[in-house]
C-alpha cells in the first residue's frame, strides 16, 4: 500500500469543497401535488459538508461554486454566509426570464409507509456551466488548504464539471491537501451525461488524485465500475458486502487510503436503523447501530462525511473519527433541512453512546 495519510497541521482553510449550490423546496409531509406552502433549504452535497464542518465543528471552510446575481442567488448566498462558509464564486448574470438559474430540488418528507419523493429542476443551471479554468486553484491553495472535497452529483452535471473536479483534485494533491470524493452515484444524472460507461471513465480521471472515497456498495459498483462480491448481505446493516469490495477498489485505485459509508435499514420513513463502516489504511471499522426517529432524512450522508472528516483532521483515532461521523449523521436526521443544527458537545455525547434523556 502507498504511504500513509498525511494531514497537514495548518492552513488558511481546513476544508474546501467544489460543487453546485441548490435550494430545496420542502412542503413537509404534504406531497407536492397537494402543497400550498414550502420551506426553503439551501443545499448541495459538497456545500453541506463545508457548512456542517463550519457551523458544528468550528472549522475554517470554503465552497467554490457558481452564483447567479438575482434574488434566489441572494437568498442562497445569505445562507452560505450564515453557516460561516467562505464563498468563492464564479458569477453569472440572470437574463430575467430563462436563466441561468440556481437549481431547484423539490422534496417532500413522506411519512410512515409513504416514502419521501425527490425531483429536480436543473434546467439551464449555472453550476453545470462551470468549467476548467474558472477558479485560480494556485492562488486558492497557496495559503494552505488541509482537505479538498467534491462529489459525483456535481461531476455528473455536464461535460465540463467533471474535468473541473479533476483539475481541482490535481491542484489539491500538488499543494499537499488530503482529497475526498463522495461518489453519490445518481443514475438519472449520468443518463443525461453519457450513461454508465461514460460515468466510470469520467470518475476514474477524478479518483486518480483522491485519497478518500465515500460511497456505498452501489456507488462503488456503478461509479468505479467494480463488480460486486459473491457475498450476500443478510441485511442493509451487514458490512460484509462493503468490505468484500474493498480489495477490488484498492486493486483498481491503489493510492486510495480510505473508503467509508453509512449503512441504513429503512423500516418506515420515520424509523431507520443506522450504522457506518470504514476501511481506513488497511483496517476495517464498524460503528454501532442506532435506531433513529427520522424527522428529515436529507443530508444524513453529508452529516456523516463532515463528522468523519472532522475526526481525521483533528487527529482522532480512526474508529473515533468514524463514530463522530456516525453520530453527527444520526443527529442530522432529527433536524429539518440539509445542514446541521447540532453542537459539537451533542455529537461527542452521542458518539460516546449518549441517550435522548432530557439535558438539564
Amino acid at each position: 500500500m502507498s504511504d500513509g495519510l498525511k494531514i497537514r497541521k495548518d492552513g488558511e482553510l481546513d476544508f474546501l469543497s467544489l460543487g453546485a449550490l441548490v435550494h430545496r423546496l420542502d412542503p413537509g409531509i404534504i406531497p407536492f401535488r397537494k402543497a400550498t406552502e414550502c420551506k426553503i433549504h439551501v443545499s448541495g452535497g459538497e456545500f453541506n459538508v463545508a457548512a456542517n464542518l463550519s457551523d458544528c465543528f468550528k472549522m475554517k471552510t470554503a465552497v467554490a461554486s457558481a452564483m447567479v446575481d438575482y434574488p434566489i442567488g441572494d437568498l442562497i448566498a445569505e445562507r452560505v454566509r450564515a453557516m460561516g462558509v467562505r464563498p468563492i464564486y464564479k458569477h453569472f448574470e440572470h437574463n430575467g426570464a430563462t436563466g441561468p438559474n440556481m437549481a431547484t430540488v423539490y422534496s417532500d418528507r413522506g411519512a410512515g409507509v409513504r416514502p419521501p419523493v425527490v425531483f429536480y429542476n436543473r434546467a439551464n443551471e449555472a453550476g453545470a456551466m462551470l468549467k476548467p479554468g474558472d477558479f485560480d486553484w494556485k492562488a486558492i491553495f497557496a495559503k494552505g488548504v488541509r482537505w479538498a472535497h467534491s462529489g459525483g452529483i456535481f461531476a455528473a452535471l455536464s461535460s465540463t464539471t467533471a474535468p473541473l473536479v479533476a483539475e481541482m483534485m490535481k491542484a489539491a494533491k500538488a499543494a499537499g491537501a488530503v482529497t475526498s470524493f463522495d461518489l453519490n452515484f445518481r443514475e438519472k444524472l449520468w443518463k443525461i451525461s453519457g450513461g454508465a460507461d461514460k460515468a466510470v471513465e469520467t470518475i476514474a480521471q477524478i479518483v486518480k488524485n483522491v485519497d478518500a472515497l465515500i460511497g456505498n456498495e452501489e456507488d462503488l459498483q456503478k461509479g468505479l465500475g467494480i463488480p460486486g462480491p459473491d457475498v450476500h448481505a443478510k441485511s442493509k446493516l451487514d458490512p460484509s458486502v462493503f468490505f468484500g469490495m474493498i480489495d477490488n477498489v484498492v486493486k483498481k485505485h491503489p493510492h486510495v487510503k480510505i473508503v467509508a459509508t453509512t449503512l441504513r435499514e429503512v423500516h418506515s420513513t420515520n424509523r431507520h436503523s443506522w450504522s457506518a463502516v470504514g476501511w481506513i489504511e488497511g483496517k476495517t471499522y464498524v460503528a454501532p447501530t442506532a435506531e433513529l426517529d427520522v424527522v428529515d432524512r436529507v443530508g444524513g450522508g453529508d452529516g456523516f462525511a463532515a463528522g468523519f472528516i472532522y475526526g481525521l483532521l483533528s487527529g482522532e483515532k480512526p474508529e473515533d473519527a468514524l463514530r463522530l461521523g456516525w453520530a453527527h449523521g444520526a443527529l442530522l436526521t432529527t433536524f429539518i433541512g440539509d445542514t446541521t443544527m447540532a453542537t459539537l458537545d451533542q455529537v461527542r455525547a452521542f458518539a460516546k453512546g449518549g441517550s435522548a434523556r432530557i439535558q438539564r
